[in-house]
This record gives C-alpha cells, sequence and structure tokens, in this order.
C-alpha cells in the first residue's frame, strides 16, 4: 500500500509539468550548491543538520499539497488542475510553493548559524 503510494508520488514529480524542465534541474544544482558552501563553511555535521531539516520541511510541504490536492486531482492555492478532455492537466506551479521553498532554506540556514 505504502510502496504503491510511493510510486505514485514519484511519477507524479517526475512527469508534471507544473514547472519548467530546466528549472526541476536547476534546483538540483542550487541544493548541490548549497551544500558544498555550507560544507565548506561549517563543516560536515552542519550540512547534516541543514540538509536533514530541507529534507523534513519538503516533505511536509510535499504531504500538504497532497493531502489537499486530494492526490494532485484538486485545485488548491497556487496549484490549479483542469480537465481537459477527461485528462487532468497542470498550470505552472505558483508564488506560495516557491516562497516555501524559500522559506524552508532560509529556516535550516539559521538553525545551523545558530547551532553552536
Amino acid at each position: 500500500m505504502i510502496s504503491k503510494e510511493i510510486k505514485k508520488d514519484i511519477n507524479f514529480l517526475r512527469n508534471h509539468t507544473l514547472q519548467p524542465t530546466w528549472w526541476k534541474t536547476t534546483k538540483i544544482f542550487i541544493l548541490f550548491a548549497s551544500v558544498i558552501i555550507i560544507w565548506i563553511i561549517f563543516g560536515i555535521l552542519k550540512v547534516i543538520i541543514w540538509f536533514s531539516i530541507v529534507v523534513l520541511m519538503g516533505l511536509l510541504v510535499h504531504m500538504i499539497y497532497r493531502t489537499k490536492t486530494h492526490i494532485y486531482k484538486k485545485s488548491w492555492m497556487d496549484f490549479k488542475v483542469k480537465e481537459i478532455g477527461g485528462k487532468l492537466t497542470y498550470e505552472r506551479i505558483g508564488l506560495l510553493y516557491y516562497s516555501l521553498v524559500a522559506l524552508m532554506f532560509l529556516i535550516a540556514t539559521i538553525t545551523i548559524i545558530l547551532l553552536k
């Protein structure tokens, strides 16, 4: 049951049109660059803490969107779903999502700065 849901989410995340492909790729490079910079400045322990915070908060955001959109079938906030010809289509994700991603990075970064 859970593995079926995880596979459904992974399939949706790989194939959705909520973001252009170039942005999906750019996010990976931003994450990779952030990890390297934090490692250089703060060390491996704080990288692990920072990355854990980002992943957990990202999972929380994902689950909120997943729940509120009834597993990507209903519109909610900046997640817009339309049915065209019996097929669900998605508009580009909006400002709320990108604000939440920026907030996740900010919270994780402030946390590791404040840790002794």
